[in-house]
């Protein structure tokens, strides 16, 4: 898995022929680029064919057969990742990325003849036969499993050089640092979180004053009520009691309803009372 290449070539091939259009090499902006060509090291602008055109671009001429890796590099030592180039001898060439290709792209190879023309042939990787020969061969959405070595063979004019096909990762965008970005610079004003929802559990509100008078007044209808009916069944009691006596010839009747009032009196205080001490409770809720 490679890093990303600062390195850019054009045309992003692997393979030239000799005599061949020259390539054009650069870098970014600090950066200067560099080559091994054998066991030599050179910089832009070191030889007659690896030309500067200014301070990052260069151009590598092919009139001769060779194989160069180039790079590049700043002035404290920092390099970027390696491209490798053939100038061939041979009569055909694969036609395949100098560059690492991003893993997920499409990939489509050819096999090209020193005299301009793509030829069927059989493609082949890692030393395994792609498939019946072909004009192309393509590999859709490219993974790492497909990093090797390829090459191609026609029937007249044999097989080319072998190049090794590198993948790399595609480049990461931080999503979330831009949303965050543009929820920063929005001119918007942010609203103010919903209130939490009412807790179910909360006690009830007080009721209105205006329910006060109707409970007093239901209070004073019970009371009255009740002492109605206290009242109507002391008389029942003392009527009963008064013909149970007159029967046995006893008191007058003045003499027994007085003293039937006087045994009930304190009872009928007694409720009394308590009615009006409902009726203060009710009040003062």
């Amino acid at each position: 898995m490679c890093p990303p290449v600062s390195l850019s070539v054009s045309p992003n091939l692997q393979q030239v022929f000799s005599g061949s259009s020259p390539v054009s090499l650069s870098c970014d902006d600090g950066w200067t680029v560099r080559r091994t060509r054998g066991n030599q090291t050179d910089e832009c602008g070191a030889a007659a064919d690896f030309t500067r055109l200014d301070e990052s671009l260069c151009v590598q001429d092919f009139k001769t057969t060779f194989t160069a890796i180039y790079w590049c590099e700043t002035t404290s030592g920092q390099k970027s990742d390696d491209v490798t180039i053939s100038v061939s001898e041979k009569g055909v060439i694969l036609e395949i990325p100098a560059l690492p290709v991003t893993k997920g792209s499409n990939l489509t190879l050819h096999c090209r003849l020193s005299t301009g023309e793509t030829v069927a042939a059989y493609f082949f990787y890692s030393g395994r036969l792609l498939g019946p020969r072909n004009k192309e061969h393509t590999i859709s959405n490219v993974q790492q499993s497909n990093e090797g070595f390829y090459w191609c063979a026609t029937d007249l004019s044999g097989s080319s050089a072998h190049s090794y096909l590198r993948v790399r990762d595609p480049p990461t965008t931080s999503v979330r640092s831009s949303v965050h970005s543009r929820e920063t610079m929005s001119p918007f004003p942010s609203l103010p979180p919903p209130p939490p929802p009412t807790n179910c559990s909360s006690p009830r509100p007080p009721a209105p004053s205006s329910c006060v008078p109707v409970l007093r007044l239901l209070s004073h209808l019970l009371a009255f009520c009740i002492y109605s009916i206290t009242t109507g069944l002391l008389l029942s009691i003392c009527l009963d009691r008064l013909a149970t006596r007159r029967s046995a010839n006893r008191l007058p009747v003045s003499v027994e309803m007085t003293q039937c009032i006087e045994e009930n009196y304190e009872a009928v205080v007694d409720l009394t009372a308590e009615c009006a001490l409902f009726e203060d409770s009710e009040y003062s809720e």
